[in-house]
């Protein structure tokens, strides 16, 4: 494949001035020829087959890298959802495998690993309790395994005593985590509709219907974004969201690029270019910016929906021309913690949860790295995760929940995660309780959108 001289140009621009960098070459692996009734020979039959896949990617990705003149942040790898690989189905089973993945991964130069991993949106098997069991302690002890949930789907409905177990053990990894913003909470999303060749973390998994092997992309761009729109402060919103397409195509066509290159060098497929733009806590970098030059005074004003969700939609559009293949979320993540603008919003007590909920309607996923005071009851915090997730089920579309209850914080302190996780104000939440709602457990049923056979 060959490059304009003019795309090459433009990369290099973007990425100098614009803060654009790929946010992550994730390696998806399957992992159903790992399994062993005996937990140590599966955990080492999986670590074995992350070696055997996984091990010239760092470099390569480096290669392309610099050959093209941009940064990636990171290299990640996410693997078949672990419940279900067939091995014993014991807690002592997951935190086996955990451990060695987390030490392999490390030791190649991979920063996150995802797919520690349960699918139940129509109930449970008996690998699913022991691995949700042994979630919190993953997520203390390992410091590169992430883990996610699919408690809904628009086929499914929702299952809420998977809620309610989610609350618990999300309640259970701050705790544990306490002594360092219980930042273990930050590793772990409850999803409706995960999709399953999602390259972000927390929620990467590789799913069933996915090769032996594949190579996904995640991009980031706000500040390419930002820039385009600065440029054209008179432009109508017809006319802004042309601006936005074009942007927006210049940023996944670098994606495309570079999955094409990296998938060239290590003989693997070529999967999807998510084109999620994905801010980080630098100035410049920030999808709340994005939606300030747009012309809203602050995020969570009134029309921020609206706005995001013009921002989404000329995402998407541009992007699809840019790639052979768009997958995973991509829209615009609002992760509270990790953007500039929303922190700044969250803080000022201009972006309540309420409006960050409404935002989800129209954003890639959903209610992300907000922090809540510690010590907010497990049936409130189910109550915000089955709110969430039924905004997906019913429009058939992914939402999540990634929340923090920060021990020993309340509303209006602050809490620093450091990193790309940035720092996040500690944001009120209604304690009115949904107890007897939810504990009367059982399932949502699906929509009747769901009945399209």
């Amino acid at each position: 494949m060959s490059y304009s001289r003019r795309e090459i140009l433009d990369t290099i621009r973007m990425t100098e001035s614009e803060h654009f960098d790929v946010r992550t070459v994730t390696l998806g692996i399957s992992l159903f020829d790992c399994g062993s009734k005996n937990r140590e020979e599966c955990a080492r039959n999986v670590a074995e087959k992350i070696k055997k896949y996984a091990a010239s990617l760092p470099s390569a990705v480096d290669e392309v890298a610099e050959y093209l003149g941009i940064r990636v942040a990171n290299k990640r790898i996410a693997l078949t959802p672990i419940s279900l690989v067939s091995t014993l189905p014991q807690r002592e089973s997951y935190i086996e495998i955990a451990k060695e993945v987390d030490n392999v991964a490390g030791e190649l130069g991979f920063d996150y690993v995802g797919g520690f991993s349960s699918l139940i949106e129509a109930g449970f098997t008996k690998a699913d309790y022991a691995l949700i069991d042994a979630i919190p302690e993953v997520l203390t002890e390992t410091k590169r395994i992430c883990s996610s949930i699919n408690a809904g789907t628009t086929r499914e409905g929702l299952n809420i005593d998977g809620v309610i177990k989610v609350a618990s053990l999300i309640k259970d990894t701050a705790y544990r985590t306490r002594n360092h913003g219980s930042v273990g909470c930050a590793k772990f999303v409850v999803f409706a509709n995960a999709v399953s060749n999602n390259p972000f973390i927390a929620g990467a998994f590789h799913g069933i219907g996915n090769p032996e092997v594949v190579i996904n992309i995640g991009l980031s761009g706000p500040g390419v974004i930002l820039d385009a729109i600065k440029r054209n402060p008179l432009a109508n919103l017809r006319e802004l969201s042309e601006i936005i397409k074009k942007a927006s195509y210049k940023v996944t066509r670098v994606g495309e690029i570079v999955g094409r290159e990296v998938s060239k060098k290590l003989d693997i497929p070529f999967g999807i270019v998510d084109i999620s733009l994905a801010p980080t806590p630098e100035l410049g970098d920030s999808v709340g910016e994005v939606l300030m030059a747009m012309g809203i005074e602050t995020p969570g004003a009134p029309g921020t929906t609206a706005a995001l969700a013009l921002l989404t939609d000329a995402v998407k559009k541009g992007g699809t021309m840019a790639t052979s293949q768009v997958g995973g979320l991509s829209g615009a993540f609002i992760p509270v913690s990790e953007d500039a603008a929303m922190i700044k919003a969250a803080h000022e007590g201009h972006l309540s949860l309420e409006k960050l909920e409404a935002m989800t309607a129209v954003c890639s996923v959903g209610l992300d790295m907000v922090a809540v005071p510690g010590d907010v009851e497990e049936d409130v915090l189910a109550g915000l995760i089955a709110d969430e997730l039924s905004i997906g089920i019913i429009n058939n579309k992914t939402t999540a929940v990634r929340i923090i209850p920060v021990y020993g914080k309340k509303a209006g302190e602050i809490v620093s995660f450091g990193g790309l996780l940035g720092d996040a104000p500690v944001q009120e939440i209604k304690t009115i309780s949904p107890g007897n709602f939810i504990r009367r457990g059982g399932h949502i049923p699906p929509p009747i959108v769901s009945m399209k056979n």
